[in-house]
């Protein structure tokens, strides 16, 4: 069932308001408090890369949050609905530059577009990368060009609704040996799970729980 509630902290300038205070500083020299999947016991000698995600949120009157279906044709996370993002490259400035670059790259979103707002704790994927999520206010005159090697697709969901608690399902699966569990957000043919799922998660915890 799909849950979406009327609130006026989903106006627009609330939203951002609420953002710019609660969220951690892009530039801040502390540490985040937690990891967003504490959970996750990485193995002995496990490094992970770098890595930042854009959370990019587009100003309409009715906020959205911009996501991606990724192509079938990658070899990790193959068709998966995630943020634009990916490794940190020693050129990026920081976590903010690297997730813009990434977003332009892979959906053509034009970074004078983007203000970055603040960061999220972090999140340790399995996978072996060590994420950092950016919140961002995207202009809603944005207009998109899919770079087909890695994006089969992007759209946008509504913000109050990844905002509802009651869409946050608990799921689990079953590999190597072990349970795992995850959050999972089905949204119409989409569905939102994983790390993704987590990184909205964390989200909602900080800023609109």
């Amino acid at each position: 069932m799909t849950v979406l509630v009327e609130d006026d902290r989903f106006r627009p300038d609330r939203v951002f308001a609420r953002a710019q205070r609660l969220l951690i500083p892009i530039g801040g020299s502390g540490v985040a408090e937690r990891v967003l999947n504490p959970e996750f016991h990485p193995p002995h000698g496990f490094r992970p890369k770098a890595a930042a995600v854009l959370i990019p949120i587009v100003a309409r009157e009715a906020p959205t949050v911009l996501m991606t279906r990724r192509t079938t044709r990658l070899r990790k996370h193959a068709g998966q609905i995630s943020f634009p993002g990916g490794q940190i490259d020693p050129g990026d400035a920081g976590v903010a530059e690297a997730a813009m670059r990434e977003a332009e790259e892979e959906v053509g979103l034009d970074p004078r577009l983007v203000q970055p707002i603040g960061r999220l704790d972090p999140y340790i994927a399995p996978t072996g990368y060590h994420i950092t999520p950016v919140v961002a206010r995207v202009d809603p005159a944005l207009q998109l060009r899919l770079n087909p090697d890695e994006v089969e697709a992007a759209f946008e969901v509504p913000l109050a609704f990844l905002m509802t608690p009651e869409n946050h399902r608990r799921g689990s699966r079953e590999w190597d040996g072990a349970r795992h569990f995850f959050y999972e957000m089905p949204y119409d043919e989409h569905y939102i799970w994983g790390i993704t799922a987590g990184i909205i998660r964390g989200l909602y915890e900080r800023v609109f729980a």
